[in-house]
């Protein structure tokens, strides 16, 4: 008596597996290293959210704390700041804010998003900064 041959193989069930985990990778947040903020929280730029219209240049940056921040609601473990920054001015303003409260990055904790965005000069080492200094130089 012969036994059925299973519909996948250990073999393809691992290649397609394999090609799930490298799709998910790739579709994944690019990030670079920007600096760092007081406290040796790490930032850095989420490099697809870049974009550039007229003379205004968006993105996003992620900040890491190096240790939960306590908060109301519970710990936060880092931040995204949205900017618009405007290079030939040398001024940056805030668009949106999220705090999250895991790890992962997958649990909002506190969010704010700005209807009226001021532009001025950054706070010198501050998310507005670095992003000043790392999307207005030239390359």
């Amino acid at each position: 008596m012969r036994l059925p041959r299973p519909l996948v193989t250990a073999h393809a069930a691992t290649a397609i597996l394999l090609a799930f985990t490298v799709a998910r990778a790739v579709g994944a947040q690019a990030l670079k290293p920007v600096g760092s903020l007081a406290g040796n929280n790490a930032v850095a730029l989420e490099s697809k959210t870049v974009k550039k219209q007229g003379a205004e240049i968006t993105a996003t940056l992620r900040t890491t704390f190096a240790k939960p921040a306590k908060a109301p609601g519970g710990d936060w473990f880092g931040s995204r700041t949205l900017v618009a920054v405007r290079c030939a001015e040398g001024t940056v303003a805030v668009k949106e804010n999220r705090y999250y409260g895991d790890a992962k990055f997958t649990k909002v904790a506190s969010e704010k998003i700005v209807k009226i965005p001021g532009y001025a000069a950054p706070v010198p080492g501050s998310v507005p900064a670095l992003a000043l200094k790392e999307l207005c130089t030239k390359p």
